[in-house]
Parts: C-alpha cells; structure tokens; sequence
C-alpha cells in the first residue's frame, strides 16, 4: 500500500493530463478568434457537463472491473477480442501521440526564451514546419528524463507531478489576478461582451475538442490497480479535474481577452504571453513560463504512465508481443515505457505539423472509446436511472465523433487528419489480422 497512489496523487495526474500546451496556446489560435470568450466558456461548459455523462459509464466499468486497460480491457471481456482491439488501437494513438506533443512543445518554450538562437544544424522541411538538430535534441531530452523518472516507479514520477500540477494551478490564478489588476476590462468588454452573438456553431467548434482536451480523465482506470482506495470512488476527483480544467481554460483565455482583441490575436505568434509580458511585466511572464512548463511535464508524464499501462494491457490480452508485460519490483511496464520512448523520440524527427495533425484526431480517437465504454456499462446498468445517463453518454459520444466527420460540421477534422486516421485504421485491420493469425499458429504447434 505504501506504493499506491492516494487521491491528490490520481488528481494531479489527471489535471496534469487535461491542462497541457494547448490550454497556453489555444486562446489566441482557436478559442477567440473562432469563439471569442463567451461562446469558449459555454462550449468548455457543456462541454464539461457531457463528460459528466460518459464518466458514468466509467464508474460502472470500475464498479465491476478494477484493472489495469480500462476501456480496452473492459470492452474486450464484454464485447470480444476484436472490438477490445480497436478501443485498445484507437487509445494507444490517442495517449501517445500527445507525449511527443508536449516534448516538441518544450521546444517552443525555449524559443520563447532565446529565441531563433536555438535553431542550428537545419535538416529539412516537412508540411512547411522546418525540422532543425537542436529542436529534435532539446525534444528527445525531455523524453528521456521523462522515461527514466517513470523507470523509477509510479511513486516517484507521481511525487514530482505533485509539485508540477501545484505550481500550474497557483501559477494561472494569480497571473490571472494579476493581469485583471493591471488592465481592467475595457479591453474584454468592448470586444467580447458588447454585441454578443449566441453562435451554436461557435460553441461547436469547441465541443468538438473536448474529447482531447479532457482524454486526461481516462488515465485512472489505466492504473485501477495502484489504487490506494477503492477505483469506483475515483469518480468525484474525474469530476473535480475536468471541471478544474474547464476554469483553467477559461481562465487563459480571459487573460489574453483582457489584451487583445479577436483580429490582433491572429497576428501574435504567442497572444497569450503577449498579454502577460506587456501588462504584467517580466514577473509575470516567468510565472506564465513556469506555469507552462509544468502543465508541458505534466501532459508527458501523465500519457507516458497511461500509454505504457496500456500497452501492458494488450500484451497480457495477447495483442501484442509479451514482452510488454514485463514489470519491474516498483510494479513498471518497463519494456512498454520503452517502446512509449522509443516511438516518441522518432516523432520529433517528423516535425511538429505532422504531430499536430496526428494529435487532431485524438478527439475523434478518445470519442471512439467513450462510445464503448458508455455503451457496455448501459448493458451492465443495475437501475433505470443509470441506463438513463449511460445512454445519454452514448448519444453525446456519437455527437463528437459526428462533430469530427460530417463535411458541414463546424468542428470539421483537417483533410490531413482525416487521411491519417484512415491509415491508421487500415493499418490496424492489417496488424490484428497477422497477429492474431500468428498467436493462433502458435497455439496450435503447442
């Protein structure tokens, strides 16, 4: 028990999961110029509020399945070896394409602080995102340093995402305060709050983002097993996070509308620390900094822990080699946090573009996952009321992967991400055929 995680240890993993780069950078790319403030927080809001629905189902399934996989291995007891796999498939993209995310995001961190004095020894150019040595080197070394501390154990790296999620929620709320002190609401009022439009399609565009904005709650029945209280009881910290996050989002992008407007943050390459830098002072900043720096850590501590977990999980349903079970003394999927690393340090070599292309498709991915998940539990729901929300997770779940396909959907996927996600499914269909063709030649030669 002494190893175990106790309930601040599985919030701050998952607030560390929810809260990442694009909570620094998503005010001045997508939210206001797309959304402004007001239709962001209705659509954080309720999208918030249907995560609470599909979190049903996932109290069901810890209800009566406290094991490491979570929604792979619950759909794969339930539902058969095929649709345990494409719940596994569709995860295992969705978790990992975020920790090298999160690694290249250091990048830009460190150009943010010295500048263009960081590029050297260019390589190439991929999607128009000019590859350079240096970036692919700072990238693989937070990789690495994230590897070994998760090496160690779930303790350690738990103990240090402690003090990480610590310093991002103390951070955001008093640059927060800070900023509103020094500009007043001039600036928010004249041009987000006088001549307010509801748009449905405004708000849209965020709901279709919150499968991967929130994906983070699905780290605890990753690790249901290292548990120091009963997995079922983690239903209200799942709450507590996503709804942390929904005010931490909407915090940062109030921040950069006490600044700037929605045409002036198109033109900033970071409206965010804009904002802080020049209303707040270098003081400030550093706070941004600081803050940014460890919802980066958090986001690839956090999906390296749930993506080796999971890896674990498909290896001792044999669908992958066994090799990946292997644990160490500390209870570590030490060969799956190397095949996690391993992958991850290729990805910076392709460039951020394509990463983020990769990362677009999560939602679509995550949504996959909560429609099994919802789906089963209403199966196993022991009362009428039950039935009633973990239907209702079905319906919503069907709404994001919609949001994400339909041609006419506001929150449309990019042509880029829709190829991918088809090569990923068409390479899935090739790699369950052959390997589950090759397990059985081998169970039957013994």
């Amino acid at each position: 028990m002494r190893n175990k995680l106790n309930r601040f240890d599985i919030l701050s993993l998952v607030l560390g999961s929810i809260i990442g780069w694009g909570a620094f950078t998503l005010p001045g790319i997508k939210f206001l110029p797309e959304s402004g403030v007001i239709n962001t927080t209705i659509g954080l809001l309720l999208g918030g509020f249907a995560i609470l629905f599909i979190q049903k189902g996932y109290h069901i399934m810890m209800q009566q399945h406290a094991e490491d996989g979570g929604g792979f291995s619950y759909t794969y007891k339930n539902l058969g070896r095929g649709h345990g796999f494409i719940v596994g498939w569709a995860l295992i993209l969705c978790y990992l394409s975020i920790v090298p995310l999160n690694a290249t995001a250091f990048v830009l961190i460190v150009k943010i602080l010295l500048g263009s004095n960081i590029e050297w020894l260019y390589l190439y150019e991929i999607a128009g995102y000019p590859v350079y040595f240096s970036e692919v080197l700072i990238a693989s070394s937070v990789l690495i340093l994230f590897a070994a501390l998760n090496i160690r154990g779930l303790r350690k790296s738990s103990n240090v995402q402690n003090v990480m999620v610590l310093f991002l929620m103390i951070n955001i709320a008093v640059v927060f305060i800070a900023m509103l002190l020094n500009t007043g609401s001039t600036t928010l009022s004249t041009n987000y709050f006088y001549n307010y439009d509801f748009d449905i399609g405004e708000i849209a565009k965020v709901i279709a983002i919150i499968p991967f904005l929130f994906v983070g709650f699905d780290i605890i029945p990753q690790v249901a097993t290292q548990l120091k209280f009963k997995p079922e009881k983690a239903t209200w910290i799942a709450i507590l996070s996503v709804f942390s996050g929904v005010i931490a989002y909407s915090l940062l992008n109030v921040i950069t509308a006490l600044a700037f407007s929605p045409d002036q943050t198109k033109q900033l390459d970071w409206a965010l620390g804009e904002a802080v830098l020049t209303h707040v002072g270098s003081f400030g900043f550093i706070l941004l900094i600081i803050a940014l720096m460890t919802a980066v850590s958090g986001g690839i501590n956090g999906f390296m822990i749930s993506s080796s977990h999971l890896l674990s999980s498909l290896s001792a349903y044999k669908l992958c080699h066994p090799k990946y079970m292997k644990r160490t003394n500390a209870g570590v999927p030490i060969n799956s946090v190397f095949f996690i690393t391993g992958i991850s340090l290729l990805a910076p070599w392709f460039g951020r573009e394509v990463i983020i292309y990769i990362v677009d498709m999560s939602s679509f991915l995550a949504a996959i996952a909560y429609l099994y998940v919802c789906f089963i539990s209403y199966k196993q729901a022991a009362s009428r009321w039950d039935q009633l929300l973990t239907f209702t997770g079905i319906i919503i779940s069907i709404s994001f992967i919609l949001l994400l396909i339909i041609p006419q959907s506001p929150g449309k996927l990019s042509t880029p991400s829709l190829i991918f996600m088809g090569l990923w499914g068409i390479a899935g269909l090739f790699y369950y055929r052959s390997y589950t063709k090759k397990v059985a030649k081998q169970n039957a030669n013994q």
